[in-house]
């Protein structure tokens, strides 16, 4: 029996061959956008706060968040939460101060100045910047991450310094599903504003309950268009899906689960919009047989681990339970 002939606008077969740079330059070219703005709302003055020093921030970040009930059972029929003053405002305008240095080092603007119009990641920082480290491997925010999934241990799957500049457009409808290449729905994003984010600068909206990825399970993926974006939003909206699109307080971390459909509106602002989002899944988790092009470099994630070897490399390191083992 001959191969069954692959549509070239929706075979994500091969692997990504790009950089982590142009995998988001790509990706964000598939959400369907209004025309470009040309005024921008000037947002507040950040707060003019003493930064800690780092080994507060360390200790703030290895303290306990006290989770109730009610916010596991939130999770787990909407696959996503917002959880308030998870950060210190300190904590946050350090964060910041060393994400601007680290963008302002490898594109060569500050992401602040002016309007760019781009969407400017960067990802693996954490193994060679020991303050991002406190971040990336939070005792605080990892043990949140198992809390909702209600699993002993997890490990990180990447970190990744999202800034979405001036003018950006939108991030398209997707879920983590297709990013990840872990066979397993045991996965969540810690996703961390280092501003507070109002709606005019796109903070993340989310779809629920979390079984809403079943409505749209059937639309075909697009590398090529905005096709995708055009006709889950059609879905959700012919369907009354609800959505969760609210401002971010300083401080507030969201968590969402790989199976929550989400997006986020284009920054309307004067000020980039910059967040730590950092990827977490239980222990013992294959990778899939089959990675494709939307999980982008991810044997950069996982040097040595192989399609469906147990995902854990020296880069994952067990974030929660805390331990010495690795």
């Amino acid at each position: 029996m001959n191969e069954a002939v692959r549509d070239p606008d929706t075979d994500v077969s091969q692997p990504w061959d790009k950089d982590n740079q142009a995998w988001w330059d790509w990706y964000v070219s598939l959400a369907d956008n209004e025309d470009e703005i040309t005024t921008f709302e000037a947002v507040a003055p950040l707060p003019d706060l003493p930064l800690p020093s780092d080994e507060a921030v360390i200790a703030e970040l290895a303290a306990p968040y006290e989770l109730t009930d009610a916010d596991v059972a939130f999770f787990h029929d909407n696959g996503f939460i917002k959880l308030k003053r998870v950060f210190s405002p300190g904590a946050v305008l350090k964060l910041r101060a060393e994400l601007i240095r680290l963008l302002k080092a490898e594109f060569g603007a500050d992401p602040d100045s002016g309007v760019q119009d781009r969407f400017l990641s960067l990802e693996m920082i954490w193994p060679d910047n020991p303050l991002l480290r406190a971040y990336v491997l939070s005792p605080r925010v990892a043990q949140i991450c198992a809390d909702l999934l209600e699993v002993p241990a997890v490990r990180l799957y990447h970190d990744n310094v999202l800034s979405k500049q001036p003018g950006c457009g939108r991030t398209p409808w997707h879920f983590d599903d297709h990013h990840f290449p872990l066979d397993t729905n045991d996965v969540v994003t810690a996703w961390a504003p280092a501003q507070p984010i109002p709606l005019a600068m796109g903070p993340l909206a989310f779809a629920y309950p979390r079984s809403i990825w079943e409505l749209v399970d059937n639309v075909a993926f697009e590398k090529s268009s905005t096709s995708y974006d055009k006709n889950v939003a059609k879905l959700f909206a012919s369907h009354q899906v609800a959505v969760d699109e609210t401002p971010f307080e300083m401080g507030e971390v969201s968590f969402h689960h790989n199976l929550n459909f989400h997006t986020a509106a284009r920054n309307r602002t004067d000020r980039s919009r910059i967040v730590l989002a950092n990827t977490y899944y239980v222990d013992g988790a294959r990778v899939v047989d089959s990675p494709t092009m939307v999980s982008g470099d991810w044997q950069k994630f996982m040097p040595g681990v192989g399609p469906g070897d147990i995902a854990a490399s020296p880069l994952n390191p067990i974030c929660w339970p805390v331990t010495t083992d690795e």
